[in-house]
């Protein structure tokens, strides 16, 4: 019931971000003018709105006023995710050339419409995986069986190998020393494996503490191993903090699909992904709901990102098909690798908690 009230937390949050973000545009309203002048700026009035800042003439003092407010910047965008959401569905590109080209006011504008994205899917991903969540995945359990029957076949030879050593008379410190270690790191195998994961830490495996890896890399994998559920908290905390680095770890791939152009800049391409990132966020959204009823239908939502993306592309930026088709494929693969830079990212601040 937290997780739920946690997540509906979220939505709210979310709408009253993108509202404190995305300014008024086109509202007239029947604002009263009994001040003659501006209460925040004293600029001389005019009309239903000062000309100078902007605040409406006449400040409501009420409480049902206060709740109109909160409901509104709640729940309503001034009407403009009216206008933006079917274009950014079905016609990105258009929506993204009219917002570079200046016609701005009837659309919600891409750091506004991110925010408000990034507080729905995190939201909407709190109230459907809280069903299962802290259950390990199954993966996860097929893999630990996998070790733990391992580790029990080396124990059984280590300790064979320790009674002829006992029956001839010879030392066994070294050998007692590697069946210690080996017996505390199962210990803890069957512990996570019953979903206990309070007995002491199974990061001494030996492909975990390999000085291959980086010792950034050899933490975070020790912290996976020993309390997964922690670690995938902390991942989906920052996730959610620090998702805005998905837009600059992603405009320096767009722009090699433009390489040195003088009609196309970085404006232009961070707009374009970040409408992009707002349109892949609420299809995870959309998908993760209709997971609930359909996994089958939900899984076809992975086809629909490369066609988005190639409509996106050609609308934005006036390309042909070929052209549209060979970016679409270069951004898809763009795509997995920003996207594994950003875990990466999310995988070191975890490891330095």
């Amino acid at each position: 019931m937290a997780g739920n009230l946690e997540a509906l937390g979220d939505a709210i949050t979310g709408g009253v971000v993108g509202r404190a973000v995305e300014p008024k545009a086109g509202e007239a309203g029947e604002g009263h003018t009994q001040e003659k002048q501006c209460l925040n700026c004293g600029a001389q009035l005019t009309g239903p709105y000062c000309h100078q800042c902007g605040q409406h003439a006449h400040v409501h003092r009420t409480l049902g006023a206060f709740l109109h407010d909160f409901a509104h910047g709640v729940l309503h965008f001034e009407g403009k995710i009216f206008r933006t959401l079917p274009l950014l569905a079905w016609k990105p590109g258009e929506l993204t050339r009219r917002y570079i080209d200046g016609r701005r006011a009837s659309f919600v504008s891409p750091i506004a419409m991110f925010l408000f994205c990034v507080f729905l899917m995190f939201a909407v991903i709190g109230l459907v995986g809280n069903q299962n969540f802290g259950e390990m995945p199954p993966q996860a359990k097929a893999d630990i069986a996998k070790e733990l029957s391992t580790n029990r076949q080396k124990l059984a030879q280590l300790q064979a190998q320790r009674d002829i050593l006992t029956k001839t008379g010879q030392p066994t410190v070294g050998l007692d020393a590697q069946i210690a270690n080996l017996q505390q790191e199962t210990l803890a195998l069957g512990y996570a494996e019953q979903g206990d994961f309070s007995h002491g830490s199974i990061e001494t495996s030996n492909i975990y503490t390999s000085t291959k890896l980086p010792n950034w890399l050899r933490r975070a994998v020790g912290k996976a191993k020993a309390n997964p559920e922690l670690l995938f908290y902390k991942l989906k905390t920052n996730a959610y903090k620090f998702s805005w680095a998905l837009i600059p770890i992603s405009v320096p791939f767009v722009w090699l699909l433009f390489p040195f152009s003088r009609r196309f800049k970085l404006y232009d391409h961070t707009v374009f992904v970040t409408y992009s990132l707002c349109f892949m966020m609420l299809l995870l959204a959309a998908s993760s709901l209709i997971g609930l009823v359909s996994e089958s239908v939900a899984s076809l939502a992975w086809f629909v990102p490369p066609i988005h993306m190639y409509r996106q592309l050609r609308g934005t930026y006036r390309v042909g098909r070929w052209g549209a088709i060979w970016r679409t494929s270069a951004l898809t693969i763009f795509a997995f690798v920003a996207i594994g830079l950003f875990t990466s990212l999310l995988v070191t601040l975890g490891a330095f908690e």
